[in-house]
């Protein structure tokens, strides 16, 4: 796939650098088949660039900050499929509500978290320096941690953050008879 363009027919012309063009039917072409990330990061991104030129007024990408994909994540809410219970609801903080309720659907913050590690990936591999990369700005990772924890209270579960192992585990020496 060329990246500059997000045009997948470039790849169907790639050949391997140690074969030859030659009109025998021995040449072999490389298939290049991107993987299932690579093709999501390529929608993911090219969704963002529709984002960009939809925009009013329209934004290039040199000039795209960090609320502008805070904006990008609050518009794609409205195609979300998790439910996510307001502080009012009756059903606010219940695993399993017993009943259906208006809450509006909204996405999960896996997702999101995903989306964003896709974008921020897209971004270098589209030129940009990782330092001025938009999907990495402050706001965007508080604002997915402001997500993560708004709807774990929502359904009643917490994100324990993991526990670092014990210094004490790391100091103990190997096993007898054991290599390094």
């Amino acid at each position: 796939m060329d990246l500059v363009s997000g045009n997948p027919s470039a790849v169907s012309n790639m050949k391997p650098s140690n074969v030859q063009n030659s009109s025998s039917s021995a040449a072999a072409v490389a298939v290049y088949a991107p993987s299932r990330y690579e093709n999501q990061k390529r929608r993911d991104w090219n969704t963002f660039g529709q984002y960009l030129r939809n925009h009013r007024p329209p934004l290039s990408l040199s000039l795209c900050n960090g609320g502008n994909v805070l904006e990008f994540l609050r518009y794609l809410d409205q195609f979300g499929k998790t439910k996510v219970h307001n502080q009012t609801c009756p059903f606010f903080g219940l695993k399993n509500p017993p009943a259906p309720c208006p809450c509006p659907l909204r996405q999960a913050w896996g997702s999101l978290d995903a989306l964003i590690g896709r974008l921020r990936a897209a971004y270098e591999e589209h030129g940009g320096k990782p330092e001025a990369n938009p999907f990495g700005a402050r706001t965007v990772r508080l604002y997915l941690r402001e997500v993560r924890d708004f709807q774990a209270k929502a359904r009643g579960v917490s994100y324990e953050k993991k526990r670092k192992r014990s210094n004490k585990a790391k100091l103990e020496p190997p096993p007898t008879g054991a290599t390094q």
